[in-house]
């Protein structure tokens, strides 16, 4: 079943996951780890993956580690996962490589975010997500964080750009409901909740499902929302996505980076994690154990 408001189902599927990377005790890509969390994510409820996007902590892995990691999740989900490859830089000719790359290494489309720092005016930005749509073969998913990047993709240029065959979805971290409700009445760009407190408010109004840093922890629970909105059980939906409320603002809004608390709540579950990279920290012990009982008391309920 599709969800109403919509016409296909989305490409890259509904619920989507943006994994984190995990890396060893000495700092490394730990490729069996992502293996084993991949595998994990896909039983649980997730129709595919983001993989190097941000909460992947792309800034801080290299194009070879990228590479890798696309390869070694396609060899453990199998060829029906999508998976999504984060390519964006605020470079267009290293965008272009890194797309290329992606699409040799497996990839299924490739997530793209705004040039960051340089704030590009928007018929530039227009001309970078055309260049990298017509560098390779795979569909784009652009990332709309002006929060992280300095920069909006406005409504007009995502209309626009919508013309173009390989730009097919947005992951949307803008909080503009009203620009983003703008955009779905006129194009048909798959747009994607990119923040866990507006799944169910944007799945409801045509969007194609979500793109989440929490469902690393609680896949399955993500899901169900949009498992229960399907079945018509707007009350149901409704309530499970406030019963989320405290664990995605804790994981999201409480003071650490996604990152970082994703890894910290995998850690303690004993599942592939691993520190971060710095710049970023590990969450010290209060923050661990504040976590983790947000997450017990989220799943026992």
């Amino acid at each position: 079943m599709t969800n109403p408001a919509t016409s296909a189902p989305p490409l890259f599927g509904r619920a989507l996951c943006a994994m984190v990377t995990p890396f060893t005790e000495a700092g490394a890509l730990d490729l069996p780890g992502a293996q084993l969390l991949a595998v994990r994510l896909v039983s649980e409820g997730c129709d595919g993956l983001v993989l190097s996007g941000t909460t992947g902590e792309s800034p801080t892995t290299s194009d070879a580690e990228k590479a890798a990691l696309v390869a070694a999740v396609r060899e453990a989900v199998g060829d029906g996962v999508p998976l999504v490859s984060g390519v964006g830089t605020s470079d267009t000719r290293h965008t272009v490589e890194l797309a290329r790359q992606a699409e040799q290494a497996g990839a299924d489309g490739v997530l793209v975010v705004s040039p960051y720092y340089s704030r590009p005016p928007q018929d530039a930005l227009e001309a970078h997500f055309r260049e990298v749509a017509d560098a390779s073969g795979l569909p784009l998913m652009l990332y709309d964080i002006p929060g992280r990047t300095g920069i909006r993709i406005e409504p007009e240029t995502l209309i626009r750009l919508a013309e173009h065959p390989r730009i097919v979805a947005v992951k949307d971290c803008s909080y503009d409901f009203l620009g983003t409700q703008k955009v779905l009445g006129r194009t048909d760009l798959a747009y994607y909740a990119g923040r866990d407190e507006h799944i169910l408010a944007l799945y409801a109004v045509g969007a194609a499902g979500y793109v989440s840093t929490v469902a690393n922890v609680v896949p399955a629970q993500l899901r169900a929302i949009l498992d229960a909105f399907e079945a018509g059980d707007t009350t149901g939906a409704a309530r499970l996505q406030q019963r989320a409320t405290p664990l995605i603002e804790l994981m999201m809004a409480a003071g650490l980076p996604g990152t970082v608390t994703t890894k910290a709540l995998l850690n303690s579950l004993g599942l592939p994690g691993g520190s971060v990279r710095a710049p970023l920290r590990d969450a010290g012990r209060g923050a661990v154990d504040g976590l983790v009982a947000a997450y017990e008391e989220y799943v026992a309920g």
